[in-house]
């Protein structure tokens, strides 16, 4: 069963281009990861300081191990603090 994760993020307005040049390097790198199904990042069309990401990992334990890796531990410490807000919610797909 595919585990998958959506993030609300809201970019402080003076940060929205350094913070997608990380997000973009992340989801770049999370994109070559063996569990990593989907990371799709979104921009409302209406304000690019709000984002979501989509992402899909074959399981939890994929999740785990995306979570373990040295480009997601410095999205984390580079990109995290120049956020308003970042909310994320937990999904399993039902086959």
């Amino acid at each position: 069963m595919s585990f998958a994760l959506q993030v609300l993020i809201r970019i402080k307005p003076e940060n929205v281009e350094p913070f997608m040049q990380k997000l973009m390097d992340n989801a770049s790198a999370a994109r070559k990861e063996p569990g990593c199904r989907t990371f799709d990042v979104l921009v409302d069309p209406q304000d690019r300081t709000k984002v979501m990401l989509y992402e899909v990992y074959a399981d939890e334990k994929a999740f785990e191990t995306h979570q373990a890796t040295a480009h997601f531990k410095k999205y984390l410490a580079e990109a995290v603090p120049l956020l308003a807000s970042r909310e994320r919610q937990f999904w399993k797909r039902v086959n």
